[in-house]
């Protein structure tokens, strides 16, 4: 028999009279992660969800879901009757899989459905007695065994199971809202958003370019990043603004020194016009304070002065090492640190401002054909929709 996939929440357990919502969303978000897949069903009894699908496609079907924000845990589960000769049965062929001469193990049970006549320690105990009464060699470790067999007695079905696959944890997909990520081709932005995918945004990325100074190879870091934070939420938007005739009237224009700033200045104009054209009420950034000179608390002032919608920074009190942790766990760092710049560390400046005056930011600006420049960004922009793998 083919086993379940047995799927946990966590933090939706706390969401109150909005819990269905939720739930429902975790279920939409469950069925199209496994498209592809077919035939799979799958189900929602007690605050758990049950995956039935072919076992030639259950390893992918747990790689899929373990990339499914929500989800706190996977395990594969053997029903068994409610009848206990059956469920002890059940259970030493579950602990034959992993089994080796001296295994220690320990029963776990869990007894939702009260109508089963024998209590939960009752299980444990006729369920261990049944196990070491088998030719195997077993003892009985409770405090650190090295398998658990777990019994979850529901309304109609046992469930047993000793494995535990991690899911990535959160909120699904979709129940917070849609926020525009601000995507360049480097470490910290991906992460930035794989963090705002993990607290139900559904997000968009826009991606500024600079051709010829930025080539394929570096767009196609962008779309590779895209790729990846498409498996967590089943695909990604991505607006490609060309970005070369603003940086050549900037550097030809402006002092140098605030070279960095103002260009940051005119990409969140741009990205503010884009999601308010895409009803889309929030700007995530990658940016942590004081990383790099235009990361300063008041550059970031200054950046914001430029923007009404809010801009988040899920970053921002992140040190590096604990950004590339995440970006590892995550698989974006091999494709952030490929040797393609982007157009931003094309044209920094030897001496950049880290505590720009508005005012000097402003009349450096009256410089520049801005609303003209902003114009040709929004009116070149180029969009793809990314799914994983694709």
């Amino acid at each position: 028999m083919n086993p379940l996939l047995l799927i946990r929440y966590g933090e939706i357990a706390l969401k109150g009279k909005n819990r269905p919502f939720f739930e429902n969303k975790l279920l939409q978000n469950i069925k199209e992660s496994l498209k592809g897949l077919e035939p799979f069903q799958v189900s929602f009894r007690r605050g758990r969800y049950y995956v039935k699908i072919d076992g030639e496609n259950l390893f992918s079907a747990q790689r899929r879901l373990q990339q499914v924000f929500g989800i706190v845990s996977i395990s594969p589960v053997f029903p068994a009757k409610l009848d206990l000769e059956e469920i002890c049965r059940q259970a030493l062929k579950l602990l034959k899989d992993s089994y080796k001469p001296g295994t220690t193990f320990k029963i776990n049970t869990r007894r939702a459905n009260k109508n089963f006549p024998y209590t939960s320690p009752e299980i444990n105990n006729l369920a261990g007695a049944y196990l070491l009464k088998s030719n195997l060699e077993l003892k009985v470790d409770v405090h650190n065994p090295e398998i658990i067999i777990n019994i979850d007695i529901r309304d109609k079905e046992a469930y047993l199971y000793s494995q535990s696959l991690p899911g990535p944890g959160g909120l699904p997909v979709g129940v917070t809202g849609k926020g525009l990520l601000l995507l360049s081709g480097g470490i910290d932005s991906p992460v930035a958003g794989w963090m705002a995918l993990k607290r139900g945004i559904d997000i968009e990325a826009l991606h500024f370019h600079s051709p010829p100074f930025t080539g394929d190879s570096a767009l196609n870091k962008v779309v590779d990043l895209c790729h990846l934070l498409a498996a967590y939420s089943r695909e990604i938007t991505l607006h490609l603004a060309p970005f070369t005739k603003v940086q050549k009237e900037i550097r030809l224009k402006c002092p140098e020194s605030i070279l960095i700033t103002l260009m940051r200045r005119v990409m969140f104009r741009v990205a503010e016009r884009l999601a308010v054209k895409r009803n889309i009420p929030v700007i995530f950034t990658g940016e942590s304070l004081g990383q790099v000179a235009s990361q300063t608390l008041e550059n970031l002032v200054a950046i914001n002065e430029v923007a009404d919608l809010p801009i988040l920074r899920p970053l921002i009190g992140f040190d590096k090492e604990d950004i590339i942790n995440i970006a590892r766990k995550i698989n974006s760092f091999p494709i952030s640190v490929r040797p393609f710049d982007d157009c931003c560390t094309l044209f920094i400046p030897r001496h950049p401002v880290t505590r720009p005056a508005l005012e000097e930011l402003k009349k450096a600006e009256e410089n520049i054909p801005l609303e003209e420049l902003i114009a040709y960004c929004l009116d070149n922009i180029e969009t793809k929709h990314i799914r994983p793998g694709c």
